[in-house]
């Protein structure tokens, strides 16, 4: 059996399969090597006993191990977070400020959580328990409701106590209610559904029509019932440095305050943060969007007490529109008989609108089927001049209905299909002109290139002018007056926190022939070359870009090969210059790629070793996809895009960037660390350690049932710790924990991604005489996890790689650092002088706003030119290796510096952005695959443009790497 079979790593392993004769040998094995399995047993022979047979029969051998998810073992104690072994010392002292609030508190008081139900039935005066009662679903009128259920039972049932409500099933007291079970019987005027009230009548005119809103109104059931007893001292107990499960309630109920607080003060809630368009101008972003300013709020348990942390937000709101004019704006097009009507479906589904002409409010569930004039609906009429005639019931369009029995002109709907704003078996439809976009709704879809780096630009503060705002905000919203609080005892300060700090030294890095240390986060390659160059042999270069005319592409091209030069990167003569010919460009990008590869296989001498593809959009072109599935996956050519927005950016800066990454990209080595270089790594470079970053890249917003794309890239040719290869798997859909990091066949092989990246450790690692090839050591940086799910990083994805580990050789155990890094926090440091610069490079602060107990730390390598600088947060979740404090942020901080297609520090380690680059570029086949099935369907007159749906059980898997460049770093 060959170590193929053995390790189970055959060509369908994943997107960056093994190749045959990868192997991990055990300590006594030789190396090459491989031991092979005990042979299966033979099939047992047994007798079936009873009257019905004497016969012989084969007793089959035992059925294939269960997934994993589904095997049943014993249960296993869970892990708990590592304990903050003590602080560092390394580094400068700093002072500093951040965005948290002390809060004090004192004698605090039991809360006390109550299940909230309610239910109601549209059109029915009474609410009874029959089939037909139905429970609210929606937090804008649920809490309508509780409002009233507060006016109208505050001092009877409830005891004139004041709660907290959630906007969904849970209500939280200060104290208890004076019963377990309490019934509430209300009425909400149908507002939503009724023409505006009077508001300028008489008395007893205004008096009617609220008594006809209540008329058509609906009444509701509430029931509240006693579900648990939530002590607030556990509060204390866990900033004292106790494991508390409890305390987790304590900080949700007070956070359920603090969204109750916003929400009685009409601003719009998205989970822990609050928008109104008060707090500063709406950011136009182009397509129908605009950006809206909030404030994150949420209470924290540190190491100095209790704190409020508080941070600017965006969200994206529609703007206020006629429906028309926000699909043109939206879509790009500039009139409605360009409008995809399947994507304005997708984006206008659950949007609220209000028509013109009698002010009634609906939201939208899609389109009619046929367009305005020819969709019909029935409607019951009477003879014309007699009322004594029974009703009939008649077909009229929708058209003819608004025209002539209401009245109302239409001049852009008659041919374009109708709103529905009904419900799934009753449709109702209206004219899309006379319909407009009510305020105040979230954009929930994705933003495009554009409207990301508008919503950037616009959006970016400086650290003082950010450091106001926040000061402004805490004012305006006075917690302190909140009536929940001051029942718990519980006050906050209004000013930020003061802090101490530290600034780690920048670590010396190691080019050619010559070593720096960097400045303010930054270097260059000034007079350097390249500490490892590789060589580019026959390359081309493919032009998309039509502004870009032939003499300059080859004018780049022989400044490319020049400026490679002289960092040490030999590029042999372009074979040639290969431009997409006029008639291709309106083509499907599928196609366009496969007529260049044509043309290419047509004009060139010989085939390339590596390619330059010169795009026509900077950032998310449709040709990328398809062009990188096609040489990555099926021909196996590194190649290098680029999207100069004009020659004038092509300069000597802008060549050597893209220079580092071909070099990358081909095997070589920009800078390492002159600690790394030397072998002189505290701990790394003692015993072969492997370095792994691991990431989780979902759907982008609009798009919830594509599969999630799961990477993990890990450390090669120790004792460097610089260079990275990836592996990459498709999983279901939003699901964070990673399903592949050990994935055991019914054939006994292991096609999970941890055992492949472990046989290439093995393979690529250089060691010292009499040092064995295996790993000792692994160092985990773990990305895109919730504090929440530390449980599951530490009880299902570590429990994996233990396994991978022990599929490969019985035993093996490495010893495992596992760290989360967390980017998507709300914590901000800005210097102690309240200045207007970011914090200085390699700021790094472990206490006063760090967790009482566990152990974790901000830290902020990088320099911050523009806006505010946002340090990275990493916890520590296990530390096999016992690593001091000061020798683990110093390594965390080295690893910003080892980013090869960039010379500044970047913001987090590198290993966990290279796992983010490849599941982003690995995303790209997908978005490929899907470009060539709807090319497909298209040829074969199936239309253009998808009805829409997803990926449907199982997930697709991604193309497999050709196997010339999935030990390289491709995504680089």
């Amino acid at each position: 059996m060959d170590s193929e079979d053995m390790l189970g790593m055959g060509d369908g392993a994943g997107p960056s399969s093994s190749q045959p004769g990868e192997v991990l040998p055990g300590p006594s094995s030789q190396p090459g090597e491989v031991l092979p399995p005990p042979p299966p047993n033979p099939p047992q022979m047994a007798t079936q006993s009873g009257p019905f047979s004497t016969e012989p029969v084969e007793v089959l051998p035992p059925p294939p191990p269960l997934p994993p998810q589904m095997a049943q073992k014993p249960p296993e104690a869970p892990r708990v977070l590592t304990k903050r072994p003590g602080q560092g010392r390394a580094g400068r002292p700093v002072k500093l400020l951040c965005n948290h609030f002390r809060v004090g508190f004192s004698n605090l008081q039991d809360s006390f959580h109550y299940d909230v139900k309610i239910t109601g039935e549209r059109g029915v005066n009474g609410v009874n328990g029959n089939s037909n009662e139905k429970e609210v679903v929606s937090k804008i009128l649920c809490r309508r409701i509780m409002d009233k259920v507060k006016e109208i039972y505050g001092e009877t049932e409830l005891g004139s106590k004041d709660f907290a409500y959630d906007g969904e099933k849970s209500l939280f007291t200060v104290g208890p209610l004076k019963s377990n079970n309490i019934e509430c019987i209300v009425v909400i005027d149908d507002e939503r559904s009724s023409r505006r009230p009077i508001v300028n009548g008489s008395p007893s005119q205004i008096e009617q029509s609220k008594k006809r809103r209540e008329d058509r109104g609906e009444k509701f059931k509430v029931e509240i019932t006693f579900a648990a007893k939530i002590s607030m001292k556990t509060l204390q107990a866990v900033i004292q440095g106790e494991v508390s499960d409890k305390a987790q309630d304590a900080l949700r109920v007070l956070d359920i305050v603090l969204r109750q607080h916003a929400s009685r003060k009409g601003y719009l809630l998205v989970r822990q943060s609050f928008f109104h368009w008060s707090f500063a101008p709406l950011v136009e972003l182009g397509g129908g969007v605009t950006g809206c300013r909030g404030y994150h709020i949420s209470f924290r348990p540190t190491q100095s007490g209790l704190s409020l942390n508080m941070d600017v937000s965006t969200t994206m709101l529609i703007k206020e529109n006629e429906v028309i004019e926000f699909l043109l704006a939206n879509q790009g097009v500039d009139n409605a008989w360009k409008i995809n009507w399947s994507k304005a479906k997708q984006v206008l589904k659950g949007v609220r609108i209000a028509t013109k002409h009698n002010g009634m409010e609906f939201k939208i569930i899609g389109f009619s089927e046929k367009p305005c004039k020819d969709q019909l609906f029935s409607m019951k009429v009477r003879s014309q001049g007699n009322q004594e005639e029974p009703l009939q019931t008649v077909d009229v369009t929708v058209y003819d209905y608004f025209v002539n029995t209401k009245n109302t002109p239409l001049l852009k709907s008659a041919d374009l299909p109708c709103l529905d704003v009904g419900r799934k078996r009753k449709p109702n439809y209206l004219p899309l002109e006379l319909c407009r976009i009510l305020p105040g709704q979230r954009y929930t879809k994705g933003l495009s290139s554009q409207q990301r780096t508008s919503l950037v630009e616009q959006s970016r503060q400086k650290p003082d002018e950010r450091m106001q705002v926040l000061l402004k905000a805490m004012e305006v919203n006075n917690y302190n007056e909140d009536p929940l609080l001051r029942a718990c005892n519980i006050k906050v300060d209004n000013q930020l926190v003061r802090l101490d700090g530290r600034v780690l030294d920048p670590p010396t890095l190691k080019f050619g022939k010559m070593e720096e240390a960097p400045r303010n986060g930054r270097w260059n390659f000034n007079n350097k070359t390249m500490v490892r160059a590789a060589k580019v042999g026959d390359w081309a270069i493919a032009s998309f870009n039509s502004r870009i005319r032939s003499n300059e592409i080859m004018n780049m091209g022989r400044e490319l090969q020049q400026c490679c030069g002289r960092r040490g990167l030999v590029m042999a003569d372009c074979l040639g210059v290969l431009e997409e010919g006029p008639q291709d460009r309106n083509r499907n990008p599928v196609d366009r790629v496969e007529r260049m590869l044509n043309q290419m296989k047509s004009r060139l001498p010989k085939p390339p070793h590596f390619l330059l593809c010169i795009l026509p959009e900077r950032k998310n072109s449709d040709l990328y996809g398809p062009w990188k599935k096609k040489f990555l996956s099926d021909l196996g050519v590194i190649n290098q895009c680029i999207a100069p927005p004009n020659m004038k950016k092509v300069n000597d800066q802008y060549l050597t960037n893209v220079a580092l990454k071909i070099n990358a990209k081909v095997g070589g080595l920009n800078s390492v660390l002159s600690v790394e270089f030397a072998h002189r790594i505290p701990k790394i470079s003692m015993k072969p350690t492997i370095i792994i970053g691991m990431d989780v890249s979902h759907g982008s917003p609009g798009h919830a049932d594509s599969p999630s794309i799961s990477a993990v890239v890990s450390s090669r040719e120790w004792p460097l710790i610089s260079r990275y290869r990836a592996s990459v798997r498709t999983q279901s859909p939003k699901v964070e924990m990673i399903e592949a990091l050990y994935k055991p066949l019914p054939s006994g092989k292991d096609a999970g991604m941890i055992s492949e990246l472990l046989v290439d450790f093995y393979q690529s690692c250089n060691p010292p005489p009499n040092v064995e090839r295996k790993p000792q050591q692994m160092i985990v940086f773990r990305d895109g996890v919730s504090e929440s799910q530390f449980d599951q990083v530490l009880n299902v994805e570590l429990q994996a790689i233990y396994k991978a580990c022990n599929h490969i050789e019985a035993g093996y155990k490495p010893k495992i650092t596992m760290i989360v890094a967390q980017k998507n926090h709300h914590t901000k440091l800005f210097p102690g002088g309240g200045g207007p610069g970011n914090v200085q490079p390699g700021t790094i602060v472990d206490s006063q706003i760090c967790h009482p107990r566990n152990f974790d730390f901000f830290l902020c390598p990088q320099a911050g030119p523009i806006g505010t600088s946002r340090p990275t947060h990493y916890h520590v979740l296990l530390d096999e290796n016992d690593f001091s404090v000061d020798d683990l942020q110093i390594l965390v901080h080295a690893l910003s510096y080892v980013y090869q297609r960039s010379t500044t520090a970047i913001s987090s380690v590198a290993p966990i952005n290279y796992a983010h680059l490849a599941a982003s570029q690995m995303q790209q086949f997908l978005k490929a695959e899907d470009l060539s099935e709807t090319a497909s369907r298209s040829g074969k007159g199936e239309g253009s443009v998808a009805s829409g749906g997803g990926y449907s059980a199982p997930v697709p898997e991604l193309p497999v790497l050709h196997r010339n460049v999935c030990n390289t770093m491709f995504f680089c």
